[in-house]
């Protein structure tokens, strides 16, 4: 349950109180400062039958306003300390998983079910110029916005020093195998191939709009193993998205198993700014493409 009380000695005393009578056992408490009020988090074990109504009720009669009520498990009671050293790792092991991870962290969601559903709060973040944003019907407090930004930053440093590993790996390849090649661009109405020696090594095509999204054209891209991490996929993505422009599409979408992490590295090394969304084990990124200028 989520409430805000008035700033003053005594408000959370007094909700405390009216559980106590109430035989509502508070079990977890967390609180989130702000200038004139405070929002409290807790956790309560209520007396059986009761529904979120009941909770509201007493909360609202306690002094609290803003009250979000709804069922949980144990897990809530998990400490937060230990949650967020868990994300973090998470995020380490797989940068793509943060909007996943994000989502779960602050009870939210990556990818609402219904649009058209209640009024939620947003929170947008930035990792490189990759955009997540998540969702949920209680307002997000300036703490949970400072978490989640140091987060997004955590990510935004791994993702920087990955891609610098990966142009030392790329080039220290280069040398061993002595291919110095940089492959040439072959384009077509729909397509772009990076050819070396006569064989395609990677390719990405403009799909077909879909009915529901005309202004929006998907696009497939692929390197062959022995050619990936040298730069031919950033490479290829961006003279797709000039592609996809000049078929007069406003944005390119990108779409792949949300544990395919070359992905989001991939579009912050093209320059790009774009939208991460995961849902389920789909990962989808969405990049405007309006302001891009046609190959030379």
């Amino acid at each position: 349950m989520r409430t805000r009380l008035p700033d003053r000695p005594g408000a959370l005393a007094q909700l405390a109180r009216s559980c106590g009578d109430a035989g509502v056992n508070i079990l977890g408490l967390q609180i989130f400062p702000d200038l004139d009020s405070v929002t409290d988090e807790l956790v309560l074990r209520t007396p059986a039958g009761w529904a979120e109504d009941e909770v509201t009720a007493l909360v609202v009669a306690s002094g609290g306003y803003a009250v979000r009520a709804a069922p949980c498990t144990e897990a809530a009671l998990a400490d937060q300390p230990t949650r967020y050293v868990l994300a973090a790792r998470s995020i380490l092991a797989r940068p793509t998983s943060f909007p996943e991870v994000v989502a779960t962290l602050f009870d939210a969601e990556a990818d609402p079910v219904d649009p058209a559903g209640p009024v939620q709060d947003a929170m947008e973040l930035s990792v490189g110029d990759v955009q997540v944003q998540v969702r949920r019907t209680a307002p997000f407090t300036g703490t949970e916005h400072a978490r989640a930004a140091a987060l997004a930053d955590l990510v935004s440093d791994v993702l920087q020093r990955s891609r610098e590993s990966a142009a030392l790996g790329a080039a220290a390849a280069g040398r061993r195998l002595g291919e110095g090649t940089t492959p040439e661009l072959v384009r077509t109405a729909d397509s772009v191939s990076a050819v070396v020696g006569g064989l395609a090594v990677g390719l990405a095509t403009v799909q077909e709009p879909a009915p529901d999204d005309p202004r929006a054209r998907p696009v497939v891209l692929r390197v062959d193993p022995g050619w990936q991490r040298r730069g031919i996929g950033t490479r290829l993505l961006v003279e797709a998205a000039r592609t996809a422009h000049a078929l007069g599409a406003a944005e390119i979408v990108l779409t792949t198993r949300s544990d395919n992490q070359a992905v989001l590295p991939m579009v912050l090394a093209a320059g790009m700014r774009g939208r991460i969304r995961l849902a389920a084990d789909v990962l989808t990124v969405r990049v405007p493409v309006r302001d891009l200028r046609p190959s030379p």
